[in-house]
């Protein structure tokens, strides 16, 4: 998969906005004043939730995040004011709109059971006055590297915004990623995607999608009707499908589902953080399932940062080389989220210059010793330094690579010290594992380990004993 440009990317989202409200508690009796079962409240939270699910994603991610919407001049409004600003959301397009309600939804839970919920919001659409304010105070668009409509179909999206937004957008060539909701999708005319579900593309184009012909259909009719540059359904399990220039599907990789709630605001976050860091849709839609997999494996609407993302990649070993060779900074960022989720880090390290079957064998007992197998690569120079000047016969990079593509290497990271001190130190173990010619030697680093592991050599096979047959013409 492409990598992302390493920038923080502005993305603007407008879309309805609201509080998820939970009262947790117990249920033991039943009330004496009528047949319904009491709840003793124990604790109570509240997060954001809407179009502010696909804010807190996009926050999570590491995007600079601007909301326009609109909020009531209320006690729920004030609330979600503030929740944005703890997050670090820039609010200077959210209109309060006197007389309207805050959306704010509350459930009662009791034994990890929803019994009730009730809302409060008001669902009309917005005067025509918000209209006109959150339109002026998107003026500027150039500010802005991507746009999300989230549309929850309470009112926000009105015609006018929706076209109004998405005209000044494509006057400054930035593209709009649109989460529709309804059967009318003619507001969304000249996005650059809609984001519709299977059974929310169905309804739009009163297209039964049973196969793939069905779905091509349904693609090409929301590329055309809405004027998109290109159309995009996802499946659920399926995972997501695209037409651009044909249809392309890309498979779902999730492991475990606990729970699909908010999964589709992940998509979308997902999507416009990946093709605002440059990468190309096919890569983004990657990007994006793997965001999907990764919240769906957690309880309740969900958030995934990119570390999340990187590792899970790993995991699955469907990246390419590239995407498993880390810098420094870098390694210590998976190190820290692998630790916070009980992972048993293994490191080596080595020149590994020409690959062969003893050092395959080497890294699969390493890799056996934990969760996630870090690998030390000597650097060039270092390696010059150790063997000689005609060392190493396979670059850095080349080496590098190699090592990335077999499944027991979870992660690369070269170095160009003489001994990988500094980066052992950095990434303090739970095992090290070294050769077993180091019996009875000192191994560096071990004061940063928890473990020390030796591992025999395979009889007979070393990278120079290969050299040596190369040189004298045999087969190795």
């Amino acid at each position: 998969m492409q990598r992302l440009e390493s920038k923080e990317p502005n993305i603007l989202v407008v879309g309805d906005l609201m509080i998820d409200h939970y009262l947790w508690g117990g249920c033991e009796r039943i009330s004496p004043e009528a047949p319904v079962q009491v709840v003793d409240i124990a604790k109570e939270t509240t997060v954001l939730g809407g179009a502010g699910n696909v804010i807190n994603n996009l926050v999570s991610l590491g995007a600079k995040v601007s909301v326009a919407g609109v909020i009531g001049d209320d006690e729920n409004g004030d609330e979600l004011l503030q929740m944005l600003h703890v997050i670090g959301v820039d609010t200077d397009a959210l209109t309060v709109q006197n007389g309207r309600k805050t959306s704010k939804k509350s459930r009662i839970i009791a034994a990890n059971q929803q019994i009730l919920r009730y809302d409060q919001e008001s669902k009309n659409d917005i005067s025509d006055a918000s209209v006109n304010n959150i339109l002026d105070s998107l003026e500027d668009m150039s500010r802005f590297d991507i746009v999300i409509l989230s549309d929850y179909a309470k009112g926000l999206l009105r015609d006018n915004l929706s076209s109004g937004i998405i005209k000044k957008a494509r006057e400054k060539d930035i593209k709009v990623l649109v989460d529709p909701k309804g059967t009318d999708y003619s507001k969304y005319k000249g996005a650059h995607l809609l984001t519709p579900n299977k059974k929310e593309a169905i309804e739009a184009t009163k297209i039964d999608i049973v196969d793939d012909e069905s779905l091509k259909d349904a693609l090409l009719w929301l590329k055309n009707e809405c004027e998109l540059d290109r159309s995009m359904i996802t499946l659920s399990e399926d995972g997501i499908a695209i037409y651009d220039d044909g249809v392309k599907r890309f498979p779902t990789v999730a492991r475990e589902v606990f729970d699909v709630t908010g999964a589709g605001d992940t998509v979308i976050a997902s999507l416009a953080f990946a093709l605002s860091g440059g990468m190309s849709i096919d890569d983004s839609a990657k990007f994006a399932n793997l965001a999907a997999g990764v919240v769906v494996g957690k309880i309740g609407s969900a958030t995934v940062t990119l570390d999340e993302i990187l590792t899970y990649e790993s995991s699955l070993h469907q990246s390419s080389s590239d995407a498993h060779i880390k810098s420094f900074d870098e390694i210590e960022h998976i190190v820290n989220y692998c630790r916070s989720n009980s992972n048993r880090i293994v490191f080596t390290n080595g020149c590994f210059d020409i690959l062969h079957v003893g050092h395959v064998k080497y890294l699969q007992e390493a890799k056996s010793y934990g969760d996630i197998l870090i690998v030390g690569l000597n650097s060039d120079k270092s390696v010059r330094e150790l063997k000689g000047p005609s060392r190493p016969v396979n670059g850095e990079d080349d080496r590098a690579y190699i090592l990335a593509a077999l499944d027991a290497v979870d992660y690369v990271v070269k170095f160009s010290d003489d001994t990988p001190y500094e980066l052992i130190k950095m990434i303090a173990p739970d095992i090290l594992v070294k050769g077993g010619d180091y019996e009875g030697k000192e191994v560096v680093g071990t004061e940063f380990a928890k473990e020390l592991k030796l591992v025999k050599f395979v009889d007979g096979k070393s990278t120079t004993k290969t050299i040596e047959k190369i040189k004298e013409g045999n087969q190795c």
